[in-house]
């Protein structure tokens, strides 16, 4: 059934049809109306879940553990500082190996206070141990969300879902809705390995010593190391479980893609623009122009964004002239995160094959700064035409 709503209520439904037995909700724009409408089929006996406010977002991930580590599906969602407040939680989440999925409705974060899109936020957290997928329009954020509650709980990790504030959370879309019986028949009730139970208690995630020991069975245990190792090898195998969900989303739904990253006019392009979520389909406007005036250009949005899908990445952009990094956030005293990663996997299977293309960088849209659709076009002619800078260069910048 094809509808159109927001970016927000995609999300919602796709939580909805999914099953979430537990929600918790902090408000904070431009996320607000996704739990909101949550509530709503809560209240309407619509959704059978247990829908929990709490007093900040810190809370709100930690209710999210506990529901989790008891054997329920959770659920939450946040926005920039919203996000940043929980990070004490978020690395919990991870080192717990909870599979919480959690939508990032991108904003800028302060200071100053910015209540617009860029996508500091989530970067700023890609290195918490929880898998990141970025969406491009409301199709893929319920989709994303469907598939994301598949893979954490393959994997035992908990996924962020993200998409552009305001540009996708209030924007009206059309997007199929998947049948509920599809749903149930894609992703089987949430049954864990181990779940806390008041008939036998426990204690999880205690003090870890440095090194293994025996547990109180006399077994031996992992010490903090191994726990930590485990979950960096897990989340590297994560990229095989992106594609199995993937085929296995397209069996069930009709409808599917690379897992990893969408190109549009890659095929024969000597130049490829690549970036994260919405600006990636404002960029196709840029390419279709472009390519009048002879110029071989494409555009690909990387939509898993960790575990990094190098092969993937590299495989798709080896024998170009030059990769064009467009990004809404920075690692500040260097580059462009996705430009750090980018140029590692280009460097790691593409060095000395002659296959290797050069790289530029390209900031956008900080703090809500208007992307301004020729802006876009103008800089991607230049990049073609010589390299701009070797520093990141910021576009609609007025000093």
């Amino acid at each position: 059934m094809h509808i159109i709503e927001n970016g927000n209520a995609a999300a919602a439904l796709g939580v909805k049809l999914c099953r979430a037995g537990v929600i918790a909700a902090y408000p904070i724009t431009p996320q607000t109306p996704l739990t909101e409408k949550l509530s709503e089929y809560v209240e309407s006996g619509d959704m059978k879940a247990q829908y929990i406010p709490v007093e900040s977002e810190h809370s709100a991930l930690a209710v999210c553990i506990a529901a989790s580590s008891a054997g329920a599906r959770a659920f939450t969602a946040t926005s920039a500082n919203g996000l940043l407040y929980m990070h004490e939680q978020v690395q919990w989440a991870a080192g717990a190996r909870l599979p919480i999925v959690m939508c990032v409705v991108n904003r800028a974060v302060g200071a100053p206070w910015n209540v617009w899109n860029d996508q500091q936020d989530s970067i700023s957290q890609r290195d918490t141990g929880w898998i990141q997928i970025y969406c491009s329009d409301h199709q893929q954020i319920i989709d994303a969300v469907i598939k994301a509650y598949w893979i954490a709980e393959k994997v035992s990790i908990p996924i962020m879902v993200c998409y552009d504030g305001y540009i996708l959370s209030h924007t009206f879309m059309p997007f199929d809705l998947p049948d509920q019986e599809k749903v149930d028949a894609f992703l089987p009730p949430f049954n864990p390995d181990y779940a806390l139970n008041p008939m036998e208690p426990a204690n999880l995630n205690t003090v870890t010593l440095p090194d293994v020991r025996l547990d109180v069975k006399g077994e031996l245990a992992h010490g903090y190391m191994e726990i930590r190792y485990l979950l960096q090898e897990d989340l590297r195998k994560t990229i095989a479980v992106a594609a199995d969900a993937e085929k296995r989303f397209t069996e069930v739904f009709g409808r599917g893609g690379d897992p990893y990253v969408e190109p549009y006019r890659c095929d024969d392009a000597e130049y490829v623009a690549v970036g994260l979520g919405s600006m990636t389909y404002q960029m196709r406007v840029s390419v279709d122009a472009l390519r009048k005036e002879g110029l071989k250009v494409g555009v690909m949005g990387v939509r898993f964004y960790r575990p990094f899908p190098d092969e993937a990445v590299a495989s798709a952009l080896k024998g170009k002239k030059g990769v064009i990094v467009f990004e809404k956030a920075i690692s500040y005293g260097y580059e462009g995160a996705l430009m750090s990663d980018l140029k590692s996997a280009l460097y790691e299977h593409l060095a000395g094959t002659g296959l290797l293309p050069s790289v530029q960088n390209f900031i956008a849209g900080i703090g809500g700064r208007e992307i301004k659709t020729d802006d876009l076009t103008q800089t991607l002619r230049a990049a073609t035409q010589s390299r701009v800078s070797k520093e990141p260069v910021w576009i609609g910048l007025k000093l």
